[in-house]
């Protein structure tokens, strides 16, 4: 079924994070620039290698470079590239080293086929020692060149043969013979001016435009051409020609595909007067925060609504055991919302590690409710925990930013976070909304139980008063600034907390080594003098989360401690402590707040504090080596 504009259009806003960057473009202006264009807004999803191939005179002219995306632009004056049809890729490898030859785009051995691809083709030996066989050779390590030439393949077989384009037809049958994942974009030298694309758990969206028609693995290589996106789903092909476009499914049967609007601009993914993304996320999060709590009080202000979780308040009352998983920073998030839920709504809570959830086999009572946190949506470890928890039968809401995601999707319901797009690698805004969201349901489940109005009231006031707090604590990045500055070459760095702060700790941890390269370690800190103290020396500093409360004094024999053996401290402080005289190096001052609210404003120093250590140390801040956005392979 071809569909041609003007079709229904709905409004709803998507924004996919994943490994690699896929860009196509058919139109009638040169596509290198424009496919370069796509790749730079792509770059931080992948930069070991980047590629880029165009239909021209009746071959496809290619050009490929380790390295980043400004690398392979340095290479294209070489080639005359001035096509009107191509497509291009940044490489974060997951199948061969990282050379000039398994950067994508690839080349079939007879020049018929060129393909790009994320995923990874698991079966890809098998399929390869069946290729040689049949006389085809290969230039590459990589799973994707065998891809391309098992579609060169089936498409010589479809000679002469009627019915389907021959083309689509090549890349449907390749697709039935692979296992694993992919989002792949593919040209064929008899079929100029059309691109297929397919996916099957690596996200691809096409946009329509006037004149020409764009494909990428993310909204943002393609928002400036146009705001008319069809995103795929999962074993779905789309057939883009420059006036028109098809889906069907891998078993051919049609799809009516549905147009989305992107209802925000490119300017929203641009770094505009910051340096780096991280700077730029660092300092949305007094917006990011009013984003996600927008409308989600009730008029008498004393508990949280949450319009899209599919479970009454009777199911609720019923449940007697919360399952959450994720990975990473969002493990922390759910690790801080496990202490605010037993703290306040006194229901057992357990968090796992997504990768680990679904080998363990773990013991789970039948009236357990299941969560997922994903701010992409896309993680497949965490994708695969979820799919397990429904397998058995359990119910799961998710946690996410991603309108339309396969986390989102798939989920029986859940709460997007509204953050707008977070470009930078290590999380930040998107974080502090995850962190918010988890207060959030635990105020829910404690209003259900047996939390009292006025004690609701005080907490929902708590969690308005946020995003203020938040820009006090951001206030203070020059002071911090120069603490970064000062303990910048350290050797390591400890992060210590208690209570829910422990899990800021270790986030902080996380954030100092995917920024900055540092080694750095998180613990509960009353845990130090049980094994970490043996790193202390001089050129080991310490962070302490030191806020005002009843372990307040525990925390500061902590901190004796480190200072008894020349340990360096570095004392995150609410308004109004005292700290004994000379017991810490640099203090950072954070307002008082409540308990609810007090991971998300602790959480920002650490965010300056990582930032600033990994400029002063003059690294890629926004594309972490060896890092990923999100990660969609095992």
């Amino acid at each position: 079924m071809v569909r041609k504009l003007p079709i229904a259009i709905k409004s709803s806003w998507k924004f996919t994070y994943f490994m690699c960057g896929i860009v196509g473009y058919i139109g009638k202006q040169k596509a290198a620039p424009l496919i370069l264009e796509g790749l730079k807004r792509l770059e931080y999803r992948g930069y070991d290698s980047a590629g880029i191939a165009v239909f021209q005179d009746g071959s496809f002219d290619i050009a490929k470079k380790v390295g980043r995306v400004s690398a392979l632009e340095k290479e294209v004056p070489r080639y005359r590239l001035v096509g009107t049809c191509g497509m291009g890729h940044t490489r974060w490898a997951t199948h061969g080293s990282i050379t000039d030859a398994n950067a994508h785009p690839h080349l079939s051995y007879d020049g018929k086929v060129a393909l790009t691809h994320n995923g990874v083709i698991e079966n890809y030996a098998s399929i390869k020692k069946f290729l040689i066989t049949k006389g085809h050779t290969f230039r590459s390590e990589t799973d994707t060149e065998v891809l391309c030439n098992l579609i060169a393949y089936h498409y010589a077989k479809q000679a002469g043969l009627a019915g389907e384009n021959r083309f689509v037809t090549a890349v449907r049958k390749s697709l039935h013979h692979t296992q694993g994942t992919y989002g792949i974009v593919a040209m064929n030298v008899d079929a100029p001016g059309e691109l297929v694309t397919a996916r099957k758990g690596s996200p691809l969206v096409f946009g329509i435009g006037e004149g020409e028609s764009l494909v990428a693995s993310d909204v943002s290589a393609i928002v400036s051409r146009t705001q008319n996106v069809v995103y795929l789903k999962n074993g779905e092909i789309a057939h883009l020609t420059l006036k028109n476009f098809s889906i069907t499914t891998l078993d051919a049967d049609e799809v009516s595909p549905v147009i989305d609007r992107v209802c925000w601009s490119i300017v929203s993914a641009e770094l505009g007067a910051y340096h780096h993304f991280m700077e730029k996320e660092i300092f949305e999060q007094p917006a990011a925060l009013k984003n996600t709590m927008r409308g989600r009080f009730s008029e008498d202000g004393s508990t949280a609504l949450f319009g899209g979780l599919n479970v009454t308040a009777n199911e609720f009352s019923g449940i007697e055991r919360l399952m959450f998983c994720a990975c990473g920073t969002a493990l922390h998030a759910c690790l801080v919302t496990e202490h605010l839920i037993e703290s306040f709504a006194r229901i057992p809570v357990e968090c796992d590690y997504a990768s680990e959830f679904r080998y363990r086999n773990a013991p789970l009572a039948r009236n357990t409710l299941f969560f997922v946190m994903s701010q992409s949506g896309e993680t497949i470890d965490t994708l695969a925990a979820m799919r397990e928890a429904k397998r058995k039968g359990y119910r799961v809401l998710a946690i996410n930013n991603v309108v339309g995601s396969s986390i989102a999707r798939e989920a029986d319901g859940g709460i997007y976070q509204h953050v707008g797009p977070e470009i930078g690698v290590a999380s930040t805004k998107a974080f502090t909304s995850q962190l918010l969201l988890g207060a959030m349901l635990a105020l829910y489940l404690a209003r259900m139980r047996d939390m009292s109005f006025g004690s609701g009231v005080r907490y929902v006031e708590a969690l308005k008063g946020a995003p203020d707090l938040v820009r006090k604590v951001l206030e203070q990045a020059p002071h911090i600034k120069k603490i970064a500055q000062r303990f910048a070459h350290s050797t390591d760095m400890l992060f210590l907390g208690r209570m829910s702060l422990f899990h800021i700790a270790l986030e902080g941890a996380l954030k100092l080594k995917e920024t900055s390269y540092l080694h750095a370690e998180g613990y509960p800190a009353a845990e130090m003098k049980h094994g970490p103290i043996a790193l202390i020396s001089e050129t080991c500093p310490s962070v302490f989360f030191a806020p005002a409360g009843e372990i307040f004094n525990k925390i500061v024999s902590s901190m004796q401690e480190i200072k008894a053996r020349r340990g360096p401290i570095i004392a995150i402080l609410s308004e109004g402590g005292e700290l004994p005289p000379g017991l810490a190096d640099e203090v950072i001052i954070i307002p008082e707040c409540h308990e609810a609210v007090l991971p998300i404003v602790a959480s920002v120093p650490v965010q300056l504090l990582s930032y600033y250590i990994a400029a002063e140390r003059g690294c890629d801040i926004d594309k972490p080596r060896n890092l990923a956005k999100s990660v969609t392979v095992e």
